[in-house]
């Protein structure tokens, strides 16, 4: 599983010009699952989440997690995080699991971070054509990967 974390001071999604959650300041999730993940990449895409200090604090630029900071989450599934691009121009999405297997692990992962931060964590629409709008703040982007712990 991947995850791309963006420090925001709002986003949004939009379905069919219709304006369907938004948040204020916190992170955007943009989540990408394989075949392979299993409820062990849920536990540490969450964990890892809801503890990286990527807010400032009164002592430090990167002294609070979303969890101590009272911030929002919004988590929106894309499987084009795992396409390859190493032959011709056309992306392969064969690595990205299909939605019967993505949905429930996605599920997982939103129901394991409103564990600890209830309504704070919104979704967006799993296998809609969304418009995601954001205003990065920082910038800050973070990419963490369950397989490549390392990132």
């Amino acid at each position: 599983m991947r995850c791309i974390i963006q420090r925001v001071t709002s986003a949004s999604v939009t379905v069919d010009s219709q304006l369907v959650l938004s948040i204020e300041e916190g992170l955007l999730l943009l989540i990408g699952i394989t075949l392979e993940d299993s409820t062990e990449d849920v536990e540490y895409i969450a964990r890892k989440v809801l503890s990286l200090k990527l807010f400032p604090s009164d002592k430090t630029e990167w002294g609070k997690s979303v969890l101590r900071s009272g911030k929002e989450i919004m988590a929106v599934s894309q499987f084009t995080l795992f396409a390859r691009t190493s032959k011709g121009t056309k992306p392969d999405f064969h690595r990205a699991s299909n939605a019967s297997h993505s949905k429930p692990i996605f599920d997982m992962v939103v129901a394991k971070l409103r564990d600890q931060m209830g309504e704070r964590v919104k979704e967006g629409v799993f296998g809609e054509n969304m418009k995601v709008m954001l205003v990065n703040d920082g910038p800050v982007t973070v990419i963490i990967d369950s397989k490549i712990k390392d990132y």
